[in-house]
C-alpha cells in the first residue's frame, strides 16, 4: 500500500472532463485518501453505472473519488465527511474543477447521522454509493442501514465499501448480498447490491 505522502503527491483527476486535474490533498497523515490506483480500478469496474447517476460519497475526504464521478459524467454528487476542514477542502477542490453547486452538494455529517435524516422527495435514492470510512471504525452501523432501508439504493444501485483486506465484511446484510470483492495491496472493494432473493420477493416470485 502506497504511503500517504506518496499518495499525495499523486493525487489527481483520472479520466473525464476534469482529467488530469490536481487536486489539494489532505493536511493530515491520518487521513488515508483513496489511492489513484485504487480510484481507477474502482472506475473501471462501475463505468457503465455512472453516466447521469446519482452519487453519495460517504467518508469523503479530500472529494476525489465524488469528483472523479462528475468528470465521467455523474449527474449529481453529496459529498459526506464529518469533519468540517475536510468539507473546507472538498469545497476548495470543486472550486479548482469550476464545479458548480446545482452538481454537487458538500455535507458536514457523520455518515450514520446523515442516513439518519428523514429522506428529502427528491433524495429517496442513489445510484451509487461509495462508503470509506476510517479502516479502524465500525463500518457495521451503517452496513446496517442500507440492509434494512434498501429503498436507499435504486433499483439497480450499488454500495461499494472500501476497506482493509482482512477486515471482514458479511456477505449479507439485511436485503443486500456482497457480489464482488477486489483487493488491491492492503485495501479491497466490496460491492452489495440487492440480493435476487429480496427481488424475487418483491416480485411476488418467490
Amino acid at each position: 500500500m502506497q504511503s500517504v505522502v506518496e499518495e499525495k503527491q499523486n493525487l489527481r483527476i483520472i479520466a473525464g472532463q476534469y482529467r488530469g486535474r490536481k487536486l489539494k490533498s489532505p493536511p493530515a497523515l491520518d487521513t488515508r485518501p483513496t489511492s489513484d490506483r485504487l480510484r481507477e480500478t474502482l472506475f473501471n469496474v462501475i463505468a457503465p453505472r455512472i453516466r447521469e447517476a446519482r452519487f453519495l460519497d460517504l467518508c469523503a475526504g479530500s472529494g476525489a473519488v465524488g469528483i472523479e464521478a462528475l468528470s465521467r459524467s455523474a449527474a449529481h454528487v453529496t459529498l459526506v465527511d464529518r469533519s468540517r476542514k475536510m468539507c473546507d477542502l472538498i469545497t476548495t477542490n470543486l472550486e479548482l474543477c469550476r464545479i458548480t453547486p446545482d452538481q454537487a452538494e458538500v455535507m458536514a455529517s457523520d455518515a450514520l447521522e446523515f442516513l439518519r435524516r428523514p429522506n428529502n422527495e427528491n433524495e429517496a435514492s442513489w445510484d451509487v454509493v461509495f462508503f470509506d470510512p476510517p479502516y479502524a471504525d465500525d463500518y457495521l452501523p451503517v452496513l446496517d442501514v442500507f440492509g434494512s432501508q434498501a429503498s436507499r439504493l435504486s433499483d439497480a444501485g450499488i454500495l461499494i465499501v472500501e476497506h482493509h483486506h482482512k477486515n471482514d465484511l458479511p456477505d449479507c446484510v439485511g436485503e443486500l448480498s456482497r457480489q464482488r470483492v477486489l483487493k488491491q495491496g492492503e485495501s479491497s472493494l466490496s460491492f452489495y447490491a440487492r440480493s435476487q432473493k429480496h427481488e424475487r420477493q418483491s416480485a411476488g416470485l418467490s
